[in-house]
């Protein structure tokens, strides 16, 4: 695996703890749990040489550290200055990371989240500290993105769950492009202006500013995302759009049939615009009837799946991983998250943490040895693993 720029910075190191800020004990970003690489055989120096040669992408993580101590998230959250987990980075093997925010954590200022200066203090408090560091990089050109995995550097590109914090002000959409932002979604899973995410009980599509967004976004340059949208919404975005679209974080509804995951008309749409769907791994999504206990193999069934179903062109990892305990976060942020939702009708048993999937660098890791160990070619695992995130990029980006 090539080796990345010294990561022994450690985030608002050129501040004081304790005086300019409360420091929380963190929880590890290696080592936190046992890991597990997918075994492998011959197939070892395939997936070393992938690591070596093609851009690694994940297009959906939160590289954020999390307190070792669950009861401290909301006081961490609150104080809206994440820890960016940049040993896990390092070792993590990955290029690009679309780097999504605190978004609906963000309760620096209220208890919803979503809140349009809560988004700006932290898209500013991140980039602050990134810029005192070389590890990691925000990325706001294609060129900035490629020259990633040449530089033994990590690209950041920013990006936002969804539009809901812009109100009904379609100028905040050139705001957020020229504070970095290069991805957004449409909705969470709450319905706002623009459309209903799926954890409404109606789904009455794009409105009209939704259409206006999608319309801006176009203009800017600016990737759309529909992972929490309804379905509804999510076609509605899709044919509107005139260029492709990600799904960056999701599933097969028909290996697990919750509203969290995608039906295949929706996953079938997405592609035959050029779209992409990214396959998730946070806790309790991804599940299959086959494996109904959440790990690596149920993440890759869905991936396979979709390959099935759209083509290898069309399908890429985004794990929605952090650095720290993500299922204790899914508990204490129920309500912010919709957790309640993700898995409404089914029967399923929690686990403790996705083996093989727990956090960005063992996500993708693992995501890549299992597709060499089930016999994708090394072309179709350069597509899964990063080329065809990078080709809607081209599609979607101003050069």
């Amino acid at each position: 695996m090539a080796r990345k720029k010294d990561a022994s910075y450690r985030s608002y190191q050129y501040l004081e703890a304790g005086a300019d800020y409360r420091a929380f004990a963190l929880a590890k970003e290696i080592g936190r749990v046992p890991e597990e690489l997918v075994p492998l055989s011959e197939a070892e120096e395939r997936v070393a040489a992938i690591f070596d040669r093609d851009p690694i992408v994940s297009i959906h993580d939160h590289t954020a550290v999390f307190p070792e101590d669950p009861r401290e998230i909301f006081d961490y959250a609150r104080q809206g200055r994440q820890v960016t987990g940049y040993a896990g980075l390092a070792r993590s093997g990955i290029d690009v990371v679309f780097e999504n925010f605190m978004d609906g954590t963000a309760l620096i200022t209220s208890k919803a989240g979503w809140k349009w200066d809560d988004i700006v203090l932290d898209i500013g408090m991140r980039f602050s500290d990134i810029d005192h560091q070389e590890l990691v990089y925000v990325a706001r050109t294609l060129a900035e993105v490629q020259a990633a995995k040449p530089s033994g550097r990590v690209a950041f590109v920013a990006a936002l769950e969804a539009a809901t914090a812009i109100e009904n002000e379609v100028d905040r959409v050139d705001v957020l492009y020229g504070l970095g932002i290069r991805c957004m979604g449409i909705t969470y899973s709450e319905a706002n202006a623009l459309g209903s995410g799926l954890k409404e009980r109606t789904d009455g599509g794009l409105s009209d500013l939704g259409r206006a967004v999608v319309k801006r976004m176009n203009k800017l340059g600016m990737t759309i995302d529909v992972a929490h949208c309804g379905d509804q919404t999510s076609l509605d975005t899709i044919t509107s759009s005139a260029t492709p679209i990600f799904i960056t974080h999701a599933g097969a509804r028909a290996l697990w049939n919750t509203p969290r995951m995608k039906p295949d008309t929706v996953i079938t749409a997405c592609a035959q615009r050029g779209g992409v769907i990214g396959i998730e791994a946070a806790p309790h999504t991804t599940l299959t009837q086959k494996h109904p206990a959440h790990s690596v193999e149920s993440v890759m069934e869905h991936v396979a799946y979709c390959v099935e179903l759209v083509g290898v062109d069309h399908v890429a990892l985004g794990p929605d991983t952090l650095f720290g305990d993500h299922v204790a976060l899914h508990h204490a942020f129920a309500a912010q998250l919709s957790t309640g939702r993700i898995n409404e009708g089914v029967r399923f048993s929690e686990v403790p943490y996705v083996k093989g999937m727990e956090n960005p660098g063992e996500a993708m890791r693992n995501g890549i040895r299992w597709l060499a160990k089930h016999g994708y070619s090394d072309a179709d695992v350069r597509k899964i693993a990063g080329g065809n995130a990078l080709r809607v990029l081209k599609e979607t980006w101003v050069r």
